[in-house]
C-alpha cells in the first residue's frame, strides 16, 4: 500500500510541475509579442516623424520655440547608400598623400668601378654593385612620392550630400537653433545649450556665414564643430553624429531651390 500512495503522490506533482510549465512559457509568448508590437509601433512613428520632416525650433536659452518643416529636396529624399560610400571614399582618397620613396641605379651611392674582371673568375658577369640584382642595389619600379585624386561628377556630389542630409534626418539627430547670432562668446552659456537639448558626440553647427561670437563659443567644447553652409560637405555631414543648423542657414538653404 506505501508503494501506490508514493507513486500517486508523485503523479500528482508531476502534473502540476507541468501545468506551471505551460503557464510560464504562455505568459512569455504574451510577452514577446507585446515587445515585437511595441518595437514595430516605435519604429512606425520614426518612420513617420522622419518622413513629414518637422524639426523643433530652439532658442539659445534651450526653449521651444515652435517647429520648422525641413525642405522636401534635400532632406526628404531616399539615401543612396551606395554612392555615399563610394564619396566618403574620394574623400579621404583625395586627403591621402603617398610618402613613399625608393631610390633607383642612378640614386644609389658608389658601384662606379666594376667588381670583377668579365672573363676569369667562373662568376656571372656584374657590372655595378648598384644594380637591382644586389642587396643594397637600386630599386626598379618602386613607389614614389605622388598625390592622387579621384573627382566625382557635379550630379552624383549633389545627390549624395541630399542623400546624407536626408539620411541625418531619418535618424532623428538634427535641430534648429534661432537667435544663434546673438550668443555671447562665452562657452558656459553653448555648453548649458548642449546639456538642455541632450546632445553628445561629434556635433556639427551650421552657419550661414561666419560669425566671431559662435566661433569663440565653441572652441573649447571638445566635439563640437562650426561650419558655414557654403563650406558644407558629405563628408562633414557622414561624420557628424548632430547637426544643429542655424535658422538662417535652414533658410539659405531652402531658398537655394
Amino acid at each position: 500500500m506505501r508503494k501506490i500512495i508514493t507513486k500517486t503522490v508523485d503523479k500528482k506533482n508531476k502534473l502540476k510541475t507541468i501545468k506551471k510549465i505551460t503557464k510560464t512559457a504562455s505568459n512569455l509568448k504574451r510577452v514577446n509579442k507585446s515587445a515585437v508590437t511595441s518595437s514595430v509601433k516605435s519604429d512606425k512613428t520614426v518612420n513617420l516623424k522622419s518622413k513629414s520632416g518637422i524639426v523643433p525650433i530652439i532658442d539659445i536659452s534651450g526653449k521651444n520655440q515652435g517647429s520648422y518643416k525641413l525642405p522636401k529636396n534635400y532632406f526628404l529624399q531616399k539615401p543612396n547608400n551606395k554612392l555615399l560610400a563610394q564619396a566618403h571614399r574620394i574623400f579621404y582618397l583625395n586627403q591621402f598623400i603617398h610618402k613613399a620613396s625608393t631610390k633607383t641605379r642612378s640614386q644609389v651611392r658608389g658601384g662606379g668601378a666594376k667588381p670583377w674582371s668579365q672573363k676569369g673568375r667562373g662568376r656571372a658577369r656584374a657590372g655595378s654593385i648598384r644594380s637591382p640584382l644586389w642587396v643594397g642595389g637600386g630599386v626598379v619600379f618602386g613607389p614614389k612620392p605622388r598625390k592622387s585624386y579621384l573627382k566625382l561628377p557635379k550630379k552624383m556630389r549633389k545627390i549624395a550630400f541630399i542623400s546624407a542630409l536626408s539620411a541625418k534626418n531619418e535618424q532623428l539627430s538634427i535641430k534648429i537653433v534661432s537667435d544663434i547670432d546673438k550668443i555671447k562668446p562665452k562657452t558656459k552659456i553653448l555648453n548649458a545649450l548642449l546639456k538642455k537639448l541632450d546632445i553628445s558626440g561629434n556635433t556639427l553647427l551650421i552657419l550661414d556665414k561666419p560669425r566671431k561670437n559662435v566661433e569663440l563659443a565653441a572652441r573649447n567644447i571638445p566635439k563640437i564643430f562650426v561650419q558655414t553652409l557654403d563650406n558644407l560637405n558629405t563628408l562633414n555631414i557622414l561624420e557628424s553624429e548632430n547637426l544643429l543648423f542655424s535658422k538662417e542657414a535652414i533658410n539659405k538653404l531652402n531658398e537655394k531651390d
